[in-house]
């Protein structure tokens, strides 16, 4: 098949029909005139988006050349396995995006294969998301006013960073930010991965079986993200396991000072404890609102 350039987005290829890829696929079903192709290896997903309109054809070997962007939204053990199996098919000089929550092995080998094959490769990864998953939960507003993190393979290609951007517009994302795939993951840890950690934890408590009635707001937002996919994050945690344990390590620390503390009836150092912490979500707080 011949597959012709152009500048104007004209097709959009999603992999993956879950919520995150759903959501891209109504998104610019929605937001934009282009067409939308995707893939899911369910085929109940696949016929049911397809009955829903939210895509408009299969996405194969075949038409995968037809699209200006390709969005991989899988695993990411399954994400490698789909690059090597389909490098040779993307268009040459067309945009393949990954949207895992790591990035250092993926941007590896998408890097790698896009300057064998001359497609463009860079990852992708919207800070959006629901405790439920599935194409059922997706929406076309799931992106809107989330921040983006893109990790390009050249920082000082302007040209390259601005068509992502024009690309992505249908998604509606909020700020995005440009950064390395070693640095995303290494962020990541903290902002996101130990977050579920923490909170998948917490829950374990025997005292959470009798809460109802004494938890607020403080619990909701404690507990919201340990309702997750046991699959998709074990294998998040694993791929970032470096950055993961050093944030574990780091908690586990402060915990003991807290756990010593108040063991030990240390008024003054509770306080102290307490302070620091209230004074660093300050200067956390502080510094983002002046970025803004």
């Amino acid at each position: 098949m011949s597959c012709k350039e152009g500048k104007k987005m004209k097709t959009v290829g999603v992999v993956g029909l879950g919520l995150i890829g759903g959501s891209v696929a109504k998104a610019y079903r929605k937001y934009s005139d282009v067409r939308v192709l995707g893939y899911d290896k369910d085929e109940v997903v696949q016929g049911f988006a397809g009955l829903e309109g939210t895509v408009s054809d299969k996405l194969t070997k075949e038409n995968l050349c037809e699209c200006d962007i390709v969005f991989i939204a899988l695993y990411p053990a399954l994400t490698v396995k789909y690059l090597k199996e389909n490098a040779e098919y993307f268009g040459k000089g067309k945009l393949v995006m990954d949207l895992c929550g790591v990035k250092s092995e993926i941007c590896r080998t998408g890097f790698e294969l896009a300057r064998r094959h001359g497609f463009v490769f860079a990852g992708g990864h919207p800070m959006a998301g629901k405790h439920l998953s599935g194409y059922k939960y997706s929406s076309a507003e799931l992106f809107k006013g989330a921040p983006m993190v893109v990790v390009p393979d050249r920082f000082d290609d302007i040209e390259l960073l601005s068509d992502i951007k024009e690309k992505l517009r249908p998604l509606q994302t909020g700020s995005i930010s440009v950064t390395d795939a070693e640095k995303h993951d290494e962020i990541i840890a903290f902002t996101s991965q130990l977050a579920h950690i923490v909170s998948n934890a917490y829950v374990k408590s025997p005292t959470a079986k009798i809460h109802r009635g004494f938890s607020a707001g403080s619990y909701k937002d404690l507990t919201r993200v340990a309702w997750l996919s046991e699959q998709m994050w074990s294998e998040l945690f694993l791929e970032n396991s470096k950055n993961i344990l050093f944030e574990l390590d780091t908690i586990i620390g402060k915990l003991g000072e807290y756990r010593e503390a108040i063991n030990s009836g240390d008024s003054e150092k509770l306080t102290v404890l307490l302070r620091e912490g209230r004074i660093a979500k300050e200067e956390i707080d502080g510094k983002a609102q002046k970025k803004q």
